[in-house]
């Protein structure tokens, strides 16, 4: 399968220097407690004396503190305590429990009393507080102007973390030396890191209320590429992805492909624990210091700092956010979101800085990925008209030399200026990629994930497909490939043969694609034209996602399974997608299917009763329309996965057949509409929605007919009916309703001893309703080809009567982070022959 997770990709890079435990570090860990009482201190400030480098205790009085450098104290403080200086070993972890006395002050607001009470939102004021701010969200939404503008900075970076100087000098890297002296050690507290890619980019934006429109023009990008291996636009929105533009006042904010609660939802008081811990005064105002902690430490929520403007506005003037340690994340060991605003010459606050980090990793110690995005604004304006032509047109748009400005241009515009460490990143990066060991690691990496191996214009693979087994073609053996971007960029060739030991036949599959376009064949939005000719084995019915159906662990099938089709396809297609994402595709293909294995084409009735004919032939024209707002895609050079977001997706497919045309015998109209859509919910996880509609007008033999999707391997398929054998059902009228709801670990999260399993649970329910016409059912039409017979004579295909085929699962997910296992229960039709009626399933599933 592809992996369609950025994590992979930068994961990629780790792999190219290798693993390595944390080496030469001071850690220091404990907890706060007040030296009276023995009651924890929450949010007390641990700092490495003569150093910048500090953490907060959690709500529990819990600390941990490391860091590379050579220290030799630590200073421990809180609002209403005396600090404290304490002695530590460098380079050694150690614990260190901090016991403070009480010092307790009176602010100008409030006091400061040490001790630790109960927590209830009833006559508290930091929740009253939180209410306020709740109540006047949508006043302080810079969406609340008619009109605003601004310019944006934009920097994305992606480094090796927890690199150590024992690393550094094994054998392996001695030719990488110059790499490692780009080692950054103070942009992650502890944490040496090694940038390997950064991108830039400099941008005027414009929001216009009614209608709500937004355009934006990037005037300058600048990037670390790795053009022979990653698709660096792909990269870059799939990264855009994983770290979206966040707005605090929203309800729910996504990050690493999953919701958070913000601080300040409308629900918020439910989730969230809040305490006031200051105020402070500026140049600008007045400000509370809120602190906020979830009260379940494994949901997705956040734990941090609010500042709140004491003033009719209630608005938020920074947000510093981070998550608990024990929160339901996979592969995220620290994650951090600071979110600035300024006050305008309106009084209202903008936004003017956004930054989210994270450093991926197995293992707290290992080496692993730091990722950031930061984003800034400056030059804000509102309630400047701009005329409706500025917004016409792409929403984004790229000035023609935004990619060619010069260094002397980036000093002067950047918001915020590289570090040494990331300046050099470019030079570092590009003299990597020019040494031939470099590239060696590389291509097993590629090999590894993607599953090609490359041979600069040319790439062979998958190599999961190299060996598999069916019953009717028994031992198959298949090699391919395809060409890649450094042979064209607008025209591309993919082909393989198979062989089948048992049925000694050979299989092949010739096709290419041209585009109409100065880009790649899967370069959104794509213009293309595709012909191909394929000969192969094929199961009726089956339909499967992102992967290869002669997949090797796709071999291993429950039950009977031995009525196949040699499938003779004819395709030529031309793709038109728009700039809106909207597309159509027009094809015409000219389809043999002969029967294979214990698959037979017998007439039903009439002169020819009881004999088998060759093949079902059919020519067909098609077209396909196709809306999906605002999608997005993760990206290679030579595939593209859509990226499911909360917009709809609307496919409806309309194809004619043709009789009497290159030996086609049928004359028929079919009409599928199909109807996708993700639904968040918040703290509750997300729904994904699949519902469907069919209906074939015109006289058709079986194999014509719809053929529900049925699934006998033992994964999990989302799309197909998983307790339904092949070839079970048709119908040529059909609606079918599909529900997958990922809870996210918000039951098990509840659970003492199996929320630290961090599973998380899914249910699902799929119903397929429909029916064949008398004039294409064999018991009451001459001329029809029969339903398929086992070896007794028993019918093994049906039509769907009065009631729906229904079945659905109880399943969880995240099972060593990589697994998801579903028990799924058929609910009718059971006393059709070799059904089973309940099963365990399972699914590969890479989630944060």
């Amino acid at each position: 399968m592809r992996f369609e997770n950025i994590f992979k990709i930068s994961l990629l890079l780790c792999l190219c220097l290798g693993a390595q435990v944390l080496y030469g570090q001071t850690i220091v860990k404990g907890t706060v407690t007040d030296a009276a009482t023995r009651e924890v201190i929450p949010f007390a400030t641990i700092q490495f004396g003569g150093t910048t480098i500090g953490v907060k205790a959690d709500i529990d009085g819990h600390y941990e503190l490391r860091t590379s450098q050579t220290v030799s104290q630590i200073k421990v403080s809180s609002v209403g305590y005396k600090p404290l200086v304490k002695s530590i070993t460098p380079n050694l972890e150690q614990t260190l429990n901090v016991k403070l006395s009480a010092a307790s002050r009176t602010l100008n607001e409030f006091v400061v009393k040490p001790g630790k009470i109960k927590y209830r939102n009833k006559d508290n004021p930091a929740v009253e507080l939180i209410r306020n701010v709740i109540e006047h969200k949508s006043q302080n939404r810079m969406e609340q102007n008619d009109y605003y503008q601004y310019e944006q900075y934009e920097k994305m970076q992606f480094a090796l973390s927890n690199v150590s100087e024992k690393l550094r000098n094994r054998r392996m890297f001695r030719k990488f030396q110059f790499v490692f002296d780009n080692v950054d050690t103070t942009r992650l507290e502890g944490k040496p890191i090694l940038p390997m890619y950064l991108q830039e980019s400099i941008a005027q934006k414009y929001f216009r209320k009614d209608p709500k429109k937004t355009k934006t023009f990037i005037t300058a990008n600048k990037v670390v590429r790795f053009d022979q291996y990653i698709d660096n636009d792909g990269l870059n929105k799939y990264m855009k992805h994983l770290y979206q533009d966040i707005d605090i006042y929203d309800n729910n904010i996504t990050i690493l492909t999953n919701q958070f609660l913000s601080p300040i939802a409308d629900a918020a008081p439910t989730f969230y624990k809040f305490y006031i811990t200051d105020t402070l005064v500026s140049d600008t105002g007045k400000f509370i210091k809120l602190a906020f902690y979830p009260r379940n430490k494994t949901d997705f929520l956040f734990q941090g700092d609010l500042y709140i403007s004491l003033d009719s506005n209630y608005a938020v003037q920074k947000a510093d956010m981070t998550v608990n340690k024990n929160i339901n994340l996979n592969w995220v060991r620290e994650l951090r979101v600071v979110e600035v605003f300024e006050r305008n010459t309106d009084g209202k606050y903008a936004m003017v800085k956004n930054d989210i980090m994270a450093d991926f990793g197995v293992g707290k110690d290992n080496m692993g990925i730091f990722g950031e995005r930061m984003v800034t604004h400056r030059n804000t304006v509102a309630h400047l008209h701009q005329p409706d032509s500025l917004y016409a047109g792409p929403e984004v748009v790229t000035v023609s030399d935004a990619d060619k400005k010069n260094d002397d241009y980036w000093s002067g515009n950047r918001h915020e200026q590289l570090t040494k460490a990331e300046a050099n990143t470019y030079q570092t990066v590009d003299s990597l990629q020019h040494m031939p060991s470099f590239k060696r690691v590389l291509d097993i990496a590629t090999i590894l994930f993607a599953g090609y191996k490359s041979f600069g214009p040319v790439e062979v693979g998958p190599i999961n497909t190299f060996y598999s087994f069916n019953p009717v073609e028994g031992f198959r053996l298949r090699v391919g490939g395809r060409t890649t971007p450094q042979f064209s960029k607008r025209i591309n060739f993919e082909t393989y043969v198979a062989y089948g030991f048992k049925d000694q036949l050979p299989k092949f599959y010739l096709g290419t694609t041209y585009s109409l376009t100065n880009r790649s064949i899967y370069e959104f939005p794509v213009r293309s034209i595709r012909a191909s000719f394929q000969r192969d084995t094929k199961i009726p019915g089956q339909e499967l996602q992102f992967v290869q159906e002669d997949n090797f662990l796709l071999s291993f099938k429950r039950g009977v399974n031995d009525k196949w089709l040699y499938n003779n396809i004819l395709n030529i297609d031309y793709l038109h997608e728009f700039a809106n994402h909207f597309s159509y595709k027009v094809g015409l293909k000219y389809w043999t299917q002969e029967a294979a294995g214990g698959l037979r084409f017998t007439q039903a009735d009439g002169p020819s009763a009881g004999m088998d004919m060759k093949d079902v032939t059919t020519s067909e024209v098609s077209l396909e329309l196709r809306w999906a707002p605002k999608e997005q895609f993760y990206q290679g050079k030579t595939f593209r996965i859509p990226i499911s977001n909360r917009y709809p997706v609307f496919t409806l497919r309309g194809i004619a057949g043709f009789s009497d045309f290159l030996n086609s015998g049928y004359r028929y109209q079919s009409f599928t509409l199909n109807m996708y859509k993700r639904f968040y919910l918040s703290q509750l996880g997300y729904t994904d929605v699949v519902a469907e509609g069919g209906y074939i007008n015109g006289q058709v033999p079986f194999p014509l007919l719809s053929i529900h999707r049925a699934n006998q391997t033992y994964s999990y398929q989302l799309q197909s009916y998983n307790m339904m054998n092949f070839l079970e059902f048709v119908s040529d009228h059909y609606v079918s309703l599909n529900i997958d709801h990922n809870f996210n670990g918000f039951i098990f999260n509840k659970i003492p001893v199996i929320k630290k399993l961090k599973w998380r649970e899914v249910i699902t329910f799929k119903g397929l309703y429909g029916g064949v016409r008398k004039e294409n059912d064999p018991a009451y039409t001459t001329g029809l080809l029969q339903y398929p017979t086992d070896e007794a004579g028993r019918p093994t295909t049906f039509t769907l009567a009065s009631e729906p085929y229904i079945e659905g699962s109880v399943g969880v997910a995240n099972i060593f982070k990589f697994f998801r296992l579903d028990l799924v229960k058929r609910f009718t039709y059971l006393d059709n022959p070799n059904v089973s009626t309940l099963g365990l399933r399972f699914r590969f599933k890479f989630d944060f």
